[in-house]
């Protein structure tokens, strides 16, 4: 049975369309961004409203496929698809864009997005050098003209340091949580913990989200004295690292844990990724915000030895059994990092590696089933 206190993230995008719909009668803009590279305290530090828009369903990309190569990765082509058939509702409200150069396919959807709705591209380095800091600090610096244009209103220190001191506190609560799955009996499986991150891409007052969660960690606090658990006690331990997993984009994580796995740990961009360094609240709060972002292991940036770092921790952590690595068709970056991690994995912990190369669609689901059974049963 859920926790209780799960409804007060499954239903946080309607909730989002309510409030911003208030809010936008009394100007509020709402900025829709595609990657965790856009730092949602910036946009927030303006007076706009930041919500996630990166496409998780399978449902648009055949919209997309008109324009867009059919070989291209599903999140890119699922993004298009929802802007272009205009069936979603976040993207519908959103007044602003913004987008990144995480990749050669996004950057180049985004100059056909771009034709729908006013949009700023963030350029990345390639890089976590200083000499790539300060062409990354360039690009908040552009960031930041461009929603005060929208909104009218100047981001001032005071306002972004209020932003950036509330986000780590968030950061702080969300790893406490993500700590529940490191025990000997997780209290939340994969998917709920996705429930419950994902959320904070559509909410519009970050303080009533933490209340939210310190009431699930109450919640949970409760189960764990009541011997209320996520999985049954032996259950295979599996990391899930690679490309981004959402509602609508979780069919990996679906099977694995239809397949009997507890998901201790998602090392990805909509998930642990952005969480595990704060933000400095020394000094120029643009430059600590440019540094904390800059330092996210993606594996768009080169060489990436953040991501193996984290990995490690995470696999210590959380006691992890074995590693599944999730990498969308024609994400390039992700598919050659794929050789990296098993490499290092094999040198290091040495825990047993699969890696998936699939797209959004349900055709392959039973073969993954059969290939993740399989795999499960080493650990058993």
């Amino acid at each position: 049975m859920n926790p209780a206190a799960l409804s007060l993230f499954e239903k946080r995008g309607e909730r989002f369309l309510l409030e911003i719909d208030n809010l936008r009668s009394e100007g509020v803009k709402v900025a829709g961004v595609y990657c965790t590279f856009a730092p949602p305290e910036l946009i927030r530090a303006a007076g706009a409203i930041p919500v996630g828009l990166c496409g998780k369903r399978q449902d648009p990309i055949p919209a997309a496929e008109a324009e867009l190569p059919a070989n291209l990765c599903p999140l890119i082509k699922s993004s298009y698809g929802y802007a272009i058939t205009d069936t979603c509702p976040f993207f519908a409200a959103s007044d602003l864009l913004v987008g990144e150069t995480t990749c050669d396919g996004k950057k180049k959807m985004f100059e056909l997005m771009g034709r729908l709705k006013p949009m700023l591209v963030m350029h990345l380095p390639y890089g976590q050098g200083p000499e790539h800091l300060e062409f990354w600090l360039a690009s908040l610096r552009g960031l930041q003209a461009f929603v005060e244009q929208h909104t009218g209103r100047r981001v001032t220190d005071q306002a972004l340091g209020a932003e950036i001191a509330l986000s780590n506190q968030l950061r702080g609560r969300l790893l406490d949580l993500a700590a529940t799955s490191a025990e000997e009996r997780p209290l939340l499986t994969g998917r709920q913990m996705t429930t419950v991150l994902e959320a904070r891409n559509f909410t519009v007052d970050q303080a009533a989200y933490l209340a939210d969660l310190e009431t699930l960690l109450r919640e949970l606090d409760q189960r764990r004295a009541a011997g209320v658990f996520a999985a049954p006690a032996g259950a295979p331990r599996v990391l899930l690292t690679g490309c981004p997993v959402g509602k609508g984009s979780d069919k990996v994580l679906r099977l694995l844990e239809e397949c009997g796995a507890v998901v201790v740990a998602q090392e990805n961009c909509t998930n642990l990724k952005p969480l595990h360094q704060a933000i400095d609240t020394q000094g120029d709060p643009l430059i600590a915000l440019a540094r904390r972002y800059l330092a996210t292991p993606c594996s768009c940036l080169t060489p990436n030895p953040g991501r193996l770092a984290l990995l490690d921790r995470l696999i210590a952590q959380c006691r992890a059994q074995a590693v599944v690595d999730l990498t969308w068709h024609a994400c390039h970056a992700y598919n050659v990092e794929a050789t990296v991690l098993r490499q290092h994995l094999q040198a290091g912990a040495g825990l047993p590696f699969l890696h998936i190369d699939t797209d959004y669609s349900d055709s392959d689901s039973e073969p993954l089933r059969t290939r993740l059974e399989a795999f499960l049963e080493m650990l058993r």
